[in-house]
């Protein structure tokens, strides 16, 4: 059985490539950095004059009813050029939330909205993913929700919050909402804006329609694939950025990408990251037509693409030699996107311990 990208998914990516290459630089990733912006207003608008916000809502609701391969094969251009737009989260993670648990008016109320680029949707489900820590948690009681969740995704231009409690339940709660305090955290990653919630008897709607647990499964799911796919896109941008430099710069009159060492340097990176394409785009095809296996396949992705993607980022630095570390090439953004998202969703042993229950190789 062959299994590749069709014509529109290959016209897709290209088209988000291009669009990328254009708006989303070096010099205004810097800046964007440097400023700290939650959602540069250029970047955004470019993405969601391509539909990119909507790409996995329904036509019904305003979107393009795409699947999560489409999704991952933006999120690889979007780590490709370390674009700083909330996706993950709101593009991704909220939609299926609230698909798979929002009643038809939540649905209404906030599908069109998403779909179009007037709102953007963070996602607070870190300690049902990655464990609590900090006194980290919340529960929910009469419709009201008290307690604190970090790390929550596409935090600083949130108009809403998909938030996850200490059962499994979900909830969407409004950015502006009494009671509720915001406090951005300062992360090694600058492109993508990640904080803390702090619930003090804070109105919230809950998603009751169908099993909100097993929704909450997989809305990890989809993210922890799409940090996969991020992972890769970055990755393959250091070693391009590392052959390319290879190429130019001249030691004892040779250009260093004639030494032996330097060659084999670039050809492992290429041949550890290659093969977690085909597992990328397996996991994000499973979530969708074998769903049986997607939590395993997810898992896998995540795990596998954070470690391969820390030795890419150390290796395609280290043939940099000193000036891999400077701030002129900018090579940081990348080495820095590729730290963040190995610890987001899940750190790849705690993700490894899932597998090993899912397979009941461990209790839980």
């Amino acid at each position: 059985m062959e299994f590749g990208l069709s014509e529109d998914q290959r016209l897709m990516q290209d088209s988000v490539g291009r669009t990328l290459e254009k708006v989303s630089t070096l010099d205004r990733v810097r800046k964007v950095a440097d400023a700290q912006e939650a959602k540069p207003q250029d970047i955004w608008q470019a993405l969601v004059e391509l539909g990119v916000p909507g790409m996995l809502i329904g036509e019904e609701h305003g979107g393009m009813g795409l699947k999560l391969l489409d999704a991952a094969l933006v999120a690889e251009a979007l780590g490709r050029h370390v674009a700083p737009a909330p996706f993950v989260a709101s593009a991704v993670m909220a939609p299926i939330a609230l698909k798979g648990s929002g009643s038809a008016a939540q649905q209404e109320a906030w599908l069109p909205k998403l779909a179009g680029g007037e709102i953007v949707a963070g996602l607070a489900i870190s300690e049902r993913a990655a464990g609590a820590r900090e006194g980290g948690g919340v529960t929910a009681s009469g419709g009201k929700l008290s307690g604190k969740s970090l790390f929550v995704v596409d935090f600083g231009a949130a108009d809403i919050f998909i938030v996850a409690d200490k059962t499994g339940g979900l909830h969407v709660v409004k950015a502006d909402a009494k009671g509720l305090t915001r406090t951005q955290l300062t992360t090694i990653d600058l492109t993508r804006s990640i904080g803390e919630l702090g619930f003090d008897n804070v109105e919230a709607e809950a998603l009751v329609s169908g099993d909100a647990k097993a929704t909450l499964q997989r809305v990890l799911d989809a993210g922890r694939i799409m940090l996969a796919a991020d992972t890769l896109g970055a990755g393959w941008m250091m070693i391009d950025k590392a052959v390319e430099y290879a190429k130019e710069r001249k030691q004892f009159g040779r250009v260093i990408g004639s030494f032996q060492a330097v060659k084999h340097m670039c050809a492992e990176m290429a041949a550890e990251l290659e093969p977690g394409r085909s597992l990328v785009w397996y996991a994000a095809h499973a979530f969708d037509e074998i769903p049986a296996e997607a939590s395993l396949m997810a898992i896998h992705a995540k795990s596998h693409l954070t470690e391969v993607g820390r030795f890419v980022a150390r290796t395609a630095t280290e043939v940099h030699g000193g000036m891999g570390f400077t701030d002129l090439l900018g090579l940081h953004f990348w080495f820095k996107r590729i730290g963040l998202d190995r610890q987001l969703l899940g750190s790849p042993e705690r993700v490894r311990h899932e597998a090993a229950v899912l397979q009941g190789w461990a209790a839980d």
